[in-house]
């Protein structure tokens, strides 16, 4: 896929209408679903401002991780359209794909496997946001630590740890859940005091260290 992509994008600017629908059909899925765990029932809004972006942008386009770039300039709106709605982030989002993951982590297969989407909704959400913004990136989008670590402005170490920390908890919640345990006994992580959005890509924060 990734080298279709790199083709498609060449061709795209070079104002292959076709290469570009093919850009499309490949990306909108799953910034889409990345979209919804950021702002929620607006995603299908900002996701269309992402796109007229992208097309207004690609021309300018030199090389790298297309997807990265596509889902750089997805945050930043979807942080803008936060910002303009002064409210927080909400993770109500379909995690089909994490049938997908691509981790090498028992935990993650185990949670990929046997996740349904309707708990899926109620599961993520139990998530802090730093952990479900890098399970997203990984499993939705298919972004490897290093690449989702420039896409978040934090080191790939940190973006490593959050995800196999999210899938964790996942796993975890899913053992409750089949030994008929409910699953609010799970406490959800505090969220950082102040109501602060997620960080802007590029933002220094202080990071844990990496495990």
């Amino acid at each position: 896929m990734t080298g279709e992509l790199s083709e498609a994008v060449v061709a795209a600017q070079a104002g292959d209408e076709e290469a570009f629908r093919f850009l499309y059909r490949s990306l909108q899925p799953g910034l889409l679903r990345y979209l919804t765990a950021l702002v929620g029932a607006d995603a299908e809004d900002v996701a269309s401002e992402t796109w007229l972006q992208i097309s207004r942008d690609l021309p300018n386009f030199t090389g790298g991780e297309f997807r990265a770039w596509t889902v750089t300039i997805a945050r930043n709106r979807a942080m803008d359209h936060l910002r303009r709605q002064r409210r927080r982030p909400s993770l109500p989002v379909p995690v089909q794909a994490l049938s997908e993951l691509a981790g090498d982590a028992d935990t993650a297969e185990r949670a990929g496997e046997t996740i349904a989407t309707e708990s899926a909704l109620a599961l993520i959400a139990t998530l802090p946001p730093r952990e479900a913004e890098a399970v997203l990136l990984r499993a939705v989008i298919g972004l490897d630590a290093e690449t989702a670590g420039r896409v978040l402005g934090r080191r790939a170490g940190a973006v490593r740890t959050a995800a196999h920390r999210g899938l964790r908890r996942l796993a975890a919640l899913l053992e409750r859940s089949e030994a008929g345990q409910p699953a609010a006994q799970e406490t959800p992580a505090p969220r950082p005091r102040g109501g602060r959005e997620l960080p802007a890509p590029g933002t220094p924060t202080a990071e844990p260290a990496d495990g």
